[in-house]
């Protein structure tokens, strides 16, 4: 069977950064997305736990954390280890050290800011590899967040509804 599809989000894909097709990446995190809210609204939390330990070992949420963590602002501020990525191949490079099994956070940069009247505020800068972690860790537990989020605005608009009701029929 030749072109056979794998399923559910490969880990061992590799390539140049600039090969990489960041609209299939897209969907197939936002797939596995919704996978994990329908086990989480149906409580199968061992589906839930599966689901995310595959969103966070695959090789497009990986891609996606680099992209979000070497796109943004803070792309050429350093953590403690002075290092980032600022060339495709650095970005390639560090998809492939997003390993979970061997990660230790390192500390965090500590750099003082001045606030008003002569005092200053600690400010705590991560390094690269610890911010592509948070952010692969926070596309599993985003989906989850969002819906629970849902959940509580329609719980609070239904028990503000009800409080209205009950105030118009007292006057």
């Amino acid at each position: 069977m030749t072109g056979a599809v794998i399923p559910g989000a490969p880990s061992h894909l590799s390539g140049d950064w600039t090969n990489i097709v960041w609209s299939q990446c897209y969907r197939e995190v936002k797939k596995l997305q919704i996978r994990i809210v329908k086990a989480w609204q149906q409580k199968r939390w061992g589906k839930v736990n599966a689901l995310q330990r595959l969103l966070t070992h695959s090789y497009s949420a990986k891609a996606l954390a680099v992209r979000r963590v070497t796109e943004n602002q803070g792309k050429n501020t350093p953590g403690v280890d002075g290092v980032t990525w600022p060339t495709p191949s650095s970005k390639t490079q560090a998809i492939e050290t997003l390993k979970l099994r061997s990660y230790r956070p390192l500390p965090l940069k500590r750099v003082y800011i001045p606030k008003k009247k002569d005092q200053r505020r600690a400010l705590g800068i991560p390094g690269m590899k610890n911010r592509a972690m948070q952010v692969l860790h926070l596309l599993s537990l985003e989906p989850i967040a969002e819906a629970l989020i849902l959940i509580l605005m329609a719980f609070a608009a239904g028990v503000r509804q009800r409080m209205l009701q009950s105030n118009v029929t007292l006057y």
